[in-house]
């Protein structure tokens, strides 16, 4: 059997035998469980392909799998306190994870902790990075939906407090979930609330660009690939189709099922908690309260698998499946150091021996400066620290370069005669008679 392009990765809060399990995108077959635990929802995340994690439901820790080693006993990534949801870059170079109303983000290559955010008011429910691990968003119960530059979020400036680039506050009840789509920093985000609506942003500008109102309160939330169509998952268990090529869109409206596009999946009989969409935007993958996970036809509405677990799913996702994922005998090419719990400006203990420390920002020297400099003085200086330094670069600095000029002229006077030669010896030849 060849290995499978896409697999659903699931989880649910009751199963005593596996953490999160690995189903056949088509044949709806187990390939891979994992073992250890359960996993709380929005916190089930790939990292670089070759390592499964997720958050611990209800404890202080992330538990931590190498992607195939079906048989393995979960690996234990110590937290500040109950890590509410968990997002890793897809570029893999960070992990971000929400606990209580805070947001931690590490660096994958050493663990060191390189910001903690709190401009959250209430407990953090659900994060996401763009496709080019720019930006990330985060939701919360206080209703709000913060949009972060990884860029400003890591700078080392313990002085300095990173703030959020945009604040998305037109929601008025808690945020269940959001999903950011394609096209990194010109991405759509949509975010579903308790409030019965979901509302879809412009990831650059921060704009509302369209509202939807429901009749009952939405709780997960995905594009397709394309973005042609929104999937929202009700509280009642039905699966809500909004088409977003609707000539008579509007920015604020109602769902109404019709056949511009706007349509219903029937069959759960419980919240939708999680959704997500194939590569090729043709099966919808749901997970639900009422203990399964069910595959979608987008185009008929019929759901064509039903995949029974042991309790109320948590996380349920659609993904390519890693390289290495059905080679047991494969290991990850660069092995997950440990994780710091404090921020490492704050430990006084200095940098570990060997490494780095890349400062983004102002030289010291002139953020030393007088701060009644005027603008005009600040260039003058500017001016004169361009010159020193062109100077240098030209004209050299002393004796150094006075041999060297003395050494150029003299190989340029041993070219002059070895051309005057060259051309003595080519009119003897052309000149010596027959």
């Amino acid at each position: 059997m060849a290995a499978p392009l896409e697999v659903i990765v699931t989880s649910d809060s009751g199963s005593q035998l596996w953490n999160s399990t690995v189903f056949d995108l088509h044949s709806g077959s187990s390939l891979l469980s994992y073992r250890g635990g359960n996993s709380s929802g929005r916190t089930l995340c790939l990292l670089r392909g070759e390592f499964l994690l997720s958050a611990q439901l209800g404890k202080n820790f992330i538990n931590l799998w190498e992607i195939q080693r079906k048989d393995q006993l979960q690996q234990k990534i110590v937290c500040p306190g109950v890590v509410t949801c968990l997002t890793s870059s897809p570029d893999g170079l960070f992990l971000a994870a929400g606990v209580a109303e805070v947001i931690y983000l590490w660096e994958v290559c050493t663990g060191k902790l390189l910001s903690v955010l709190s401009r959250h008011y209430q407990d953090v429910t659900c994060m996401r990075f763009t496709d080019d691990s720019s930006h990330f968003i985060s939701g919360g119960k206080d209703n709000l939906a913060l949009v972060w530059s990884l860029c400003s979020v890591i700078q080392l400036d313990s002085n300095h407090t990173p703030d959020p680039r945009h604040v998305l506050s037109r929601h008025s009840l808690p945020i269940t979930d959001l999903h950011c789509g394609l096209m990194g920093a010109q991405a759509r985000v949509a975010t579903s609330s308790l409030d019965q609506t979901v509302k879809v942003w412009e990831l650059s500008s921060g704009e509302l660009l369209l509202s939807v109102l429901f009749d009952v309160e939405i709780m997960s939330v995905t594009f397709d690939p394309c973005e042609y169509f929104l999937f929202c998952g009700g509280s009642d268990g039905n699966i809500f189709q909004v088409s977003l090529c609707s000539q008579s869109l509007s920015l604020d409206k109602s769902f109404q099922s019709d056949n511009d596009g706007n349509q219903v999946f029937k069959g759960h009989r419980n919240m939708v908690t999680c959704l997500s969409v194939s590569l090729d935007g043709t099966f919808l993958a749901s997970g639900s309260h009422d203990e399964t996970v069910r595959l979608w036809d987008i185009q008929s509405k019929q759901s064509v698998r039903c995949l029974a677990h042991k309790g109320p799913v948590t996380n349920a996702f659609i993904t390519a499946a890693p390289a290495n994922m059905f080679l047991p005998d494969s290991r990850p090419a660069v092995p997950l150091p440990r994780f710091s719990r404090h921020l490492h400006a704050s430990e006084g203990d200095g940098s570990e021996s060997g490494d780095v420390c890349v400062r983004i920002g102002l030289y010291t020297q002139v953020s030393q400066q007088e701060e009644e400099d005027t603008y005009l003085q600040k260039a003058d200086r500017l001016n004169t620290l361009m010159n020193a330094v062109t100077d240098k670069s030209v004209f050299g600095d002393g004796e150094n370069t006075k041999v060297r000029v003395a050494e150029l002229e003299e190989e340029v006077q041993t070219l002059k005669k070895i051309n005057k030669d060259l051309y003595d010896f080519s009119s003897q030849l052309l000149t010596k008679p027959t």
